[in-house]
């Protein structure tokens, strides 16, 4: 930031000070955007594009339309208040028409009654929601080869990101010299250099690179020296999620001197713009993540992948789908961009999903076929089970075991916590060396400030052995990860199984009257935890993973909407990290990190969808979603109905039958993606019927929001073209409809339905066929057998002559009335 420009800001903050406390509001104001613009203002020709039909920035009607609407909001501001008042951080102008204003509370009010401003909304916070996966998902062999091999998978579609960044000279994003990158002029973003090292942050590989902080800065937010004020993942979360989309293929995961195996996206020649929206401490702001999706969509990506979802619902609208966020979106779909959004990690809760619209693709978080697991041999010959990725002790030797209380310096570094292991300069180097040391796992490790990482650290500087980590009490639905770790350690995650080892140690371990340790007699060894182990009962929908049903306002009213979407790997994933990277106390100053979330989930699917955008380059974002969710599987790899994790009556946890609140459409399969027979086709107009139909969404609010009156409705929100059927209160019978459209050569469907028994269901015609390109419509019609009190699943299978299959899930729950 320049001088002039930091004398400014202070300036302003102080003046606002005075005039009460400032906050940041985002302004939507009357006038269509950009992408909606048909024409009427004199001198000014119409921008809008048709739905599905991609933004040209460069033209010269756009540019200076966008420069209109940029004037209008200075003018109105310039009418109200002085100059020094307020700062306007931005103008939205593509997706949406308004901006951004740190102002006081006062001045947002007169903002609300001034002409021309439809809404005035308080910003609020959004957060992150925090490589085998190739191979489990079938690309190398299934889909790859069909886009010329991995060399091409992707080739010149721009994924762009929405997160904290990257870290640019990662090798996951490194541009070949074998095969280097050539200009794409298609993509239209600027790339920052960064202001240390002078050097730019892109490569061919990453081909845009941007940050947004206005809002965070203006809020009080930024730290400029931990949170970088350029596209400098300062984090860890931005270059994992970029690396599980688009992540160059075959790169090493190297931790401690063990390859862990090769990393990949699922897209690995796909090209990646960055656009950081989220910092390290904080998480980010909805206003600099609307401006970030706003740049993306005017400079051209295809993708969007979004691991962010907010922390609480927006202060001044009671609708889930109309706030500057999902509507900003909605523009981006109009645009042809798909875009993938985490469903949140709520779960296993109901009604817990943080990703509503049916423009988003909204993506859970499945458990994949590998887990890591180890053991401690102690020396009375018990085995007890534990996790950890570490070498194993010497073979056919055992060592003296050591409890680090038993070790300390001095009794006054209790206040340290030292049975952590955090400190090795508060233990007996003299007994822990050559042994192994037992330590305990404590809260301190939940909440992040201890980790396994620096228990390894202090033991290796103790010259110890290796290390065991005892978990004895433990809060319910805690989760244990393993972790890399340079020497032998084991994390005993049983809460009994780690009694026995301290009863063992306890036994083991003479001690005078004052209860002094005379002598260690305990010994034990550690076995090898680098392995993993591959489990047919793969996928299962993981504890963390947000949950339906959907909801249609914050009142949590029930959706005629199916959400989440589809089912991704988002557990144990490996994937590129920041050495900068502090979100992950366990891996801070790695390259790589294994973590879990629907962070993780959100770009396989990203990723994949853009080898479908590749393979049919004219898709609409609707198609693409559509060919994901109707191949997807409900079985696991045994062939098995999909289970999901959820919490017994001693919150326990236990694997329970998942419903499609659980994953959606199913586990994503990208194989039959690339070729799905039927796709279930939907654009703008479409969803702005969705809305104007849905009950309780005010007319008057819609339009503020879309600039569009509600001119078409579709007689039940259920009837959106959506390949998932979802009525949440159905009474007597009720029929909706649905159009495919033949994305194949000629294929004769034959049409089938089940429900469980509280509904019936009835599809016409049983069977149909379409010649190529052919669009054809069916109805599906319900009927409440009995009140159950609970949502009834069922599914249409459409079987096609040529071996297509089509499915879609259907939700209802009965009334009488």
């Amino acid at each position: 930031m320049r001088v002039v420009e930091f004398w400014r800001t202070v300036f302003v903050l102080f003046a606002l000070l005075i005039n009460g406390k400032a906050e940041v509001y985002i302004v939507t104001m009357e006038g269509e955007p950009v992408i909606s613009y048909t024409g009427g203002i004199p001198g000014f020709e119409a921008t809008a594009v048709e739905s599905d039909e991609k933004l040209d920035a460069t033209s010269q009607l756009v540019t200076s339309y966008a420069q209109h609407l940029e004037q209008k909001h200075d003018m109105l501001l310039d009418s109200l208040f002085d100059r020094g008042t307020y700062k306007k951080l931005y103008s939205y102008k593509h997706l949406i028409n308004g901006f951004a204003v740190h102002t006081s509370p006062e001045q947002a009010e007169t903002l609300r009654r001034a002409p021309d401003v439809k809404s005035v909304e308080r910003d609020w916070k959004v957060r992150r929601l925090t490589t085998h996966t190739p191979q489990f998902l079938g690309l190398p062999t299934g889909v790859w080869p069909t886009g010329g091999g991995f060399d091409k998978a992707g080739e010149d579609i721009i994924i762009g990101f929405v997160d904290s960044g990257i870290f640019p000279r990662h090798p996951s994003f490194g541009s070949p010299s074998s095969d280097p990158y050539g200009p794409l002029p298609k993509y239209r973003g600027k790339c920052e250099v960064d202001p240390d090292t002078k050097r730019e942050f892109c490569n061919g590989k990453i081909i845009g690179a941007q940050h947004f902080a206005e809002a965070a800065i203006a809020a009080g937010a930024f730290n400029p020296s931990i949170d970088f004020a350029s596209p400098m993942d300062g984090d860890g979360h931005g270059s994992h999620t970029a690396a599980i989309a688009a992540g160059n293929n075959g790169i090493p995961v190297r931790i401690h001197g063990h390859e862990f195996g090769k990393a990949s996206g699922m897209a690995p020649r796909a090209r990646i713009a960055v656009y950081k929206a989220l910092y390290r401490l904080f998480g980010g702001f909805i206003a600099d993540v609307v401006a970030a999706i706003d740049q993306a969509v005017h400079d051209g990506v295809d993708i969007l992948s979004l691991s962010v979802g907010p922390n609480s619902p927006p202060a001044t609208t009671k609708t889930t789908y109309l706030n500057p966020f999902d509507i900003t979106l909605l523009g981006a779909v109009k645009a042809g961009v798909f875009v993938a959004q985490a469903a949140g990690n709520g779960g296993p809760f109901p009604k817990t999903l943080v990703s509503y619209s049916p423009w988003i693709t909204s993506v859970a978080a499945a458990i994949d076929d590998r887990r890591y697991k180890n053991h401690l041999y102690l020396g009375n010959g018990k085995i007890l089970p534990g996790i950890g990725l570490s070498p194993s002790t010497h073979p056919n030797q055992t060592y003296t075991l050591v409890a680090a209380n038993d070790v300390l310096l001095d009794s006054s570094v209790m206040k340290y916590s030292p049975s952590d292991c955090q400190r090795p300069e508060v233990l007996n180097k003299n007994l822990v060396e050559g042994n192994v040391l037992i330590c305990g796992y404590s809260f301190n490790f939940v909440v992040g400030t201890a980790s396994i990482k620096k228990v390894s650290e202090t033991a290796k500087s103790l010259g110890a052995i290796g290390f065991v980590l005892a978990v004895e009490n433990v809060s319910p639905g805690t989760k244990f990860d393993p972790v890399p770790v340079g020497i032998p350690g084991i994390l005993i995650t049983d809460v009994t199984k780690s009694m026995d080892l301290i009863d063992y140690y306890n036994t083991s371990t003479p001690r005078d009257w004052t209860g002094r340790v005379k002598s260690f007699k305990g010994t034990g060894s550690i076995g090898n935890g680098l392995m993993p182990i591959l489990y047919k009962s793969a996928p299962q929908v993981a504890l963390f993973s947000a949950r339906g049903p959907n909801i249609k306002d914050f009142s949590f009213q029930d959706a005629d909407l199916l959400k989440p979407d589809i089912l991704a790997p988002g557990s144990l994933i490996w994937a590129a990290w920041s050495p900068n990277g502090t979100d992950e106390p366990n891996y801070v100053g790695e390259g790589f990190a294994m973590i879990s979330g629907t962070s993780m989930a959100a770009p396989h699917i990203a990723g994949i969808a853009a080898l479908v955008k590749q393979k049919h380059p004219h898709w609409s974002p609707a198609a693409i979603k559509s060919a994901l969710l109707t191949t997807s599987t409900k079985l696991d790899r045994a062939g098995r109905p999909l289970q999901a994790q959820q919490y017994s009556e001693t919150e326990a946890m236990k694997l329970v039958t998942a419903t499609p609140f659980d994953y959606g459409s199913g586990h994503v399969n990208p194989r039959s993606a690339l070729d799905p027979g039927l796709i279930f086709d939907a654009g703008y107009e479409d969803y702005l019927g969705f809305l104007c139909t849905t009950p309780g969404i005010d007319a008057h609010e819609i339009r503020n929001y879309t600039n569009a009156p509600c001119n078409y409705t579709m007689g039940h929100p259920s009837n959106l073209n959506t390949p998932s059927i979802t009525i949440s209160h159905l009474v007597k019978t009720q029929t909706v409809s649905r159009t495919v459209t033949n994305v194949a050569e000629e294929e004769t469907y034959v049409i089938t339905a089940r429900m469980q028994p509280a509904v019936a269901i009835e599809a016409n015609p049983p069977a149909m066929t379409l010649r190529p390109g052919a669009s054809r419509k069916f109805t599906v019609s319900l009927t409440v057998r009995s009140v159950t009190g609970t949502y009834s699943f069922g599914e249409i299978l459409m079987k096609g002559s040529r071996g297509h299959q089509v499915r879609i899930p259907v939700v209802a729950m009965g009334y009488w009335r």
